[in-house]
């Protein structure tokens, strides 16, 4: 059986100042690919308890630190959260969030060289019901030649999946992503339009 995989000690990253949105992850160090750079952790919550503390329909722009965990539950890095949340997203990451046993993690996708600004695809999950309005919602200003215009995932055929709209969404390890946030940027919210969701910025 091969060695379990450690987050790195000490964290490889500073949170200042983004370019991209508000504040930042910036690598303190060169990272490898493959490391596992920073565990997301944060309050457990149902999605139920999501959608009670996060409304879409009331915010004027989309912020919450939602993160998909499973079906069921979604990490609320608002409480007991650490710098993970602070990772922005772009549509090309140099980073990805991989979902193991319960925990999620944000691993390197590539070489990350130090001084370089971490990132990786939200992908809040989106259903027959997205609209416009939530294209402009989640809208993306990361300034990448791939950016898709939005946080959302791109449109692609899929089996339809309970998640929330809003919420990121991280890969589960061994196998394909999961439904979300990760939701991903999670949110409560109505189950309408952008899915239903979890996860967002700051």
């Amino acid at each position: 059986m091969p060695p379990r995989k450690t987050v790195a000690e000490p964290q490889p990253f500073v949170v200042k100042r983004s370019r991209i949105q508000g504040r930042g992850g910036w690598a303190t160090r060169d990272i490898k690919k493959g490391e596992w750079i920073v565990e997301y952790v944060g309050e457990k919550i149902t999605w139920a308890e999501s959608d009670r503390r996060y409304d879409d329909e009331k915010m004027s722009r989309h912020h919450t630190f939602l993160f998909t965990l499973d079906k069921r539950y979604v990490i609320d890095a608002a409480n007991e959260g650490n710098d993970a949340r602070y990772i922005n997203h772009s549509c090309d990451p140099n980073c990805e969030a991989v979902i193991t046993k319960g925990h999620i993690y944000i691993a390197a996708l590539r070489n990350i060289k130090k001084g370089e600004e971490l990132f990786y695809d939200y992908s809040y999950a989106r259903d027959k019901n997205t609209t416009e309005e939530d294209e402009k919602l989640y809208v993306c200003r990361c300034g990448s030649a791939k950016c898709r215009g939005t946080i959302l995932e791109a449109p692609k055929k899929r089996k339809k999946r309970a998640h929330h709209a809003a919420a990121r969404r991280g890969h589960t390890a061994g196998r394909k992503k999961v439904g979300k946030k990760a939701g991903s940027g999670a949110k409560g919210k109505k189950r309408s339009s952008a899915g239903t969701k979890a996860r967002t910025r700051r």
